[in-house]
């Protein structure tokens, strides 16, 4: 399918952020809108194309850099530095990410291997990202519900549902947006976390959750959740997937599991296909029978 991509500006309370753009170039009435909610590396590579292939799929897919509110995105935090970063973190095991990020005294030691002056570059992107450049979630929800509105009131969506993905720190504001936003038609959480209890009873839209078991920090909430989703009566679905790190989903990463992220992939789309409006269908008597009038 051709699709139309592009870098779009939005206006939003706390300021002016970049947003990339993904549609079906063609195609018969509006479509609904999905917001794709960043990981902690932005808007980079991988989640432009979950935009693209929720546009593929026949969506008006956006996903806000949330690094560019206000003056843009600061040097520390430029595509290629993120990248630099990331390929640093590519190189240890998953399940030792938080423990060397945590580690001071090793993570320098990791990062005085690196070649030249990239290893002072590389350590000050990760502060900045697991640190300063995460901002306040109260801000990044300011963001994303301003995203929600103007996908609803994109001529490419004429007022369909709009509904929220997110993944890893994209996956936790996903589940918060689903607190704050009303006009959410649905939300899908990779490996977030979960948002307090006493913020679940606010969600009034269905919601799923796809979760690898060999992520404790994030699996340890989830029976809370699943139990104040449950009390709430909220539509909700919460699959783990076993021997699966986090950011299982992520085909750019070691970390990724084809089969978890292929299963996740399936339901997300069948999800989005019933909470932003289910096709009607004929049965097959009716399509059988001669056509009338």
């Amino acid at each position: 399918m051709e699709l139309v991509t592009e870098w779009a500006e939005l206006e939003t309370p706390p300021g002016r952020v970049a947003a990339y753009l993904a549609r079906p170039a063609s195609g018969a009435g509006p479509r609904p809108g999905v917001v794709v909610i960043q990981e902690i590396w932005g808007v980079d590579g991988h989640i432009q194309d979950v935009a693209e292939r929720l546009a593929t799929a026949g969506y008006v897919a956006l996903a806000p850099d949330l690094y560019s509110l206000g003056a843009g995105r600061p040097p520390v935090l430029a595509p290629a530095r993120i990248e630099a970063a990331k390929a640093f973190l590519n190189a240890i095991p998953p399940a030792q990410w938080m423990e060397v990020l945590g580690d001071e005294a090793r993570r320098a030691e990791a990062l005085a291997r690196l070649p030249g002056d990239e290893g002072p570059q590389v350590g000050g992107t990760l502060a900045a990202l697991f640190g300063s450049a995460r901002g306040e979630p109260a801000t990044h929800l300011e963001v994303l519900r301003a995203a929600v509105g103007h996908l609803a009131s994109h001529p490419a969506c004429g007022g369909r549902a709009v509904g929220a993905v997110g993944f890893c720190m994209g996956g936790g504001l996903a589940a918060q947006l689903a607190c704050c936003e009303p006009g959410l038609a649905g939300a899908v959480v990779f490996y977030g976390a979960s948002p307090a209890a006493e913020q679940v009873g606010q969600i009034h839209c269905p919601l799923r959750g796809f979760y690898g078991r060999d992520d404790p920090g994030i699996v340890a909430g989830l029976p809370a959740f699943d139990e104040a989703l449950a009390t709430a009566g909220v539509d909700h679905e919460l699959r783990i997937y076993p021997d699966t790190p986090h950011a299982f989903f992520n085909d750019t990463r070691p970390s990724y599991r084809p089969d978890a992220a292929r299963d996740a992939w399936a339901r997300t789309l069948g999800f989005f296909a019933e909470a932003l409006g289910s096709v009607s269908t004929v049965a097959i008597e009716e399509a059988a029978s001669p056509a009338t009038g």
